[in-house]
Parts: C-alpha cells; structure tokens; sequence
C-alpha cells in the first residue's frame, strides 16, 4: 500500500519570483514531519519553480494549465492524499510550529471541521490603516461562536492558513469559480453546512502584503463581489424569514439591497439615525429612526454602515433593544 502522509499542504504558485523558496523552505522546516507539499504550478514563467529543490521526497510539483487561482486549488486538493488539508501561499512564511498546533486542533477537537490561525502582516512598508484593521479584525475572531456571528462582515479566516478535514473539503464540493472570493465562497457554505471552524490564537503565518496580491489586482475581490458573496447567502439564509430591515440608508445599504433584490430577497426598509432621511423614501421602501429596533421582533436586521466605529454603536444600541447577534441580527460590513 502507498504511504500516506497525514497532512496535505496545498501550494499554488504562478510567478512568485524569491518568495517562493522562502515559503517552500517554512514548510519543510516544521517541527511536525508527517506531510507532502504539493505546489501547484499555474503556468509559471519567471524561473521560481524551477529554483525549487527536489532533494526532498515531501516536496512534489503539479503542473496546471495556467487556467486560474480556483482550477488550481481543486487540482492541489484533489491530487492530496493527506487527512488534513492544509493551504499555503507561494510569497507567505509559516511559523515552524505552524502544521504541529493544527493537527493538535484538529485532534483535540473532533467537532471542528476547519482551523485557521492569526496572521502578522508583512511587506516592503507598512500596511495600509485599512488593511491594518482587517488584520487586528481578524485576529479577534477565534472561535467557532465568534466566526458564525461575524461571517457577513467579511472574510474570517486568513486563507493560506488554514487547515480543513479532507471529508469537510469533499462535503462542501472544493472551490467554485463564482466570480467573487472563492475562499470567502468556501467559508459561507461551510456556515450554511454547520461545518464548526475555528482559529488558533497564534500569530502562525507571515502574510505578505503587496500590490501584486490577487485580492488587489483581481475584479473578483472587488467591494462589490464582496457584497454579492454576501447577499447571495444571506438570501438563502432569510429563504423562509420575514422581510429584513437594513440599518444604514447610505451607499452600502442601498448596495445590499439592490443586490439581495437581484437574489430574490426583498428588504421591507431601511433604519438611519440621519434625521435628513428618516420618513423618506429608499429604493421604494420606508426609511425607519432607530427605535424601530425596538418595535420589531421577527424581522431580522442587517448592519450595513460602514463608518468607523459605527458596528460597535450600533451593537450597543440593538443590545440595549433585546436583539442578539447571529439570531436577530448580523453585521454585514
């Protein structure tokens, strides 16, 4: 019977230039010895697959078409023999420690289906402040209450470290090319699944932040996808629910609206505290003052204003209302 490692490390790779020997080489230095890596060349022609050494049995290249991030991935996933399926990026760093405390999650925790970990943003300058938010944003989002509640906002679990179950992968049917985030995608269906995902409360990954990054050069992981992603399934949530409101009567929320519209969801209004727009009239439907909160109790409110600071007063306030998280409403920015 051929030998299998029990983690598979998936790595897709297309021009990756130096980085890509510095991320191969993290992988092949951790403290936990039981995996293969599998970099999946997508149609490299800068000469950095083939700086890779092959001294290592561990190490396998995949050659793919060059036909994008998504054919990629699903050829490195389904290539992978391990039980543990693990992603990696061509330009990030793993912590050495990285693949040992994942498969101590997923050991000592049956019930969770996929594991992540924190990440600290690196690059040739400083991050940008709203990148820089998203990362202490992700960073305290661990566990598998936390991650349900806040899967609208954005994106929770920092993709190239994560770590799924191979049947998890199988269930959910791999990656889609939707024209929007396909890890965003996955996690969403994982949700919907009640797949139980968690984060590990370590900084395992440098993840690097360039302009040549596919989440800022590619039209998938536009704000506007991003907002698709969300009201494609929010819509499939709210299938069988009373009409939503959506607290925020500005451009996100007209967004959203517009575009649970295109899903098949039609909202029953909007609530602002801009006293300009309570009692007119939004996309054809009513816009409510806050203390509407308080006089509905079967509708479900989405958080939809983007304003720093705004998510957390307006938690405030729908707390003080009665209304619980994850169940009578969801932030959505």
């Amino acid at each position: 019977m051929a030998y299998r490692p029990l983690v598979s490390v998936i790595l897709p790779a297309r021009n990756c230039g130096s980085y890509l020997g510095q991320a191969v080489g993290s992988v092949l230095t951790q403290t936990f010895e039981d995996f293969e890596i599998l970099v999946i060349d997508d149609g490299s022609d800068d000469g950095s697959i083939e700086t890779l050494g092959r001294d290592d049995h561990r190490l396998k290249v995949i050659k793919n078409p060059g036909s994008g991030l998504v054919d990629a991935l699903n050829a490195g996933f389904k290539t992978a023999s391990g039980r543990y399926l693990a992603r990696m990026d061509g330009d990030d760093i793993c912590h050495p420690s990285r693949l040992e405390l994942q498969v101590d999650s997923l050991h000592n925790n049956p019930q969770i289906g996929v594991t992540a970990t924190q990440v600290e943003v690196i690059g040739d300058g400083r991050p940008a402040e709203g990148y820089r938010l998203y990362e202490a944003w992700i960073n305290s989002v661990l566990t598998p209450d936390d991650i349900r509640r806040e899967i609208y906002i954005e994106s929770p679990l920092p993709h190239p470290t994560v770590m799924m179950r191979a049947d998890v992968y199988k269930k959910l049917g791999g990656y889609r090319d939707m024209g929007w985030p396909e890890d965003y995608d996955l996690w969403l269906r994982a949700n919907e699944a009640k797949v139980e995902m968690g984060k590990i409360g370590r900084k395992l990954l440098k993840w690097r932040d360039s302009g040549s990054r596919l989440s800022k050069t590619d039209e998938r992981y536009s704000r506007k996808n991003f907002m698709r992603v969300k009201a494609h399934f929010l819509a499939r949530a709210m299938a069988k629910k009373t009409r939503p409101v959506i607290w925020g009567a500005g451009k996100t929320g007209g967004l959203l609206a517009r575009l649970l519209n295109h899903e098949g969801a039609e909202i029953s209004g909007f609530i602002d505290i801009n006293r300009r727009k309570i009692g007119r009239v939004k996309a054809n439907k009513p816009v409510f003052g806050p203390d509407k909160a308080r006089e509905i109790d079967d509708t479900l409110i989405l958080v939809a204003v983007a304003a720093r600071g705004a998510r957390d007063t307006i938690r405030d306030f729908l707390t003080s209302c009665g209304k619980v998280e994850g169940t009578d409403y969801y932030c959505v920015v």
